[in-house]
């Protein structure tokens, strides 16, 4: 899998993932949407974690820098 997210896009899915997890464990969301919301957030960090989005693919976005290679 070639990387197609930033680092900015990852850092804005980990932060994400972290406040759908305070909302949850802090019992502010429950039930069934919390528990969405929990998978939600788990996969946001998952692929922050391995920089691919497949729905990136799908829809053809690639926000990760271009490295240039030599002339």
């Amino acid at each position: 899998m070639k990387q197609n997210m930033g680092g900015a896009d990852r850092i804005i899915r980990i932060v994400l993932a972290a406040v759908l997890a305070y909302l949850y464990f802090s019992g502010t969301v429950t039930g069934t949407l919390g528990l969405v919301l929990v998978v939600l957030g788990g996969v946001f960090l998952l692929t922050s974690f391995m920089g691919f989005c497949p729905l990136y693919t799908l829809v053809g976005l690639n926000t990760c820098p271009r490295k240039e290679g030599p002339k």
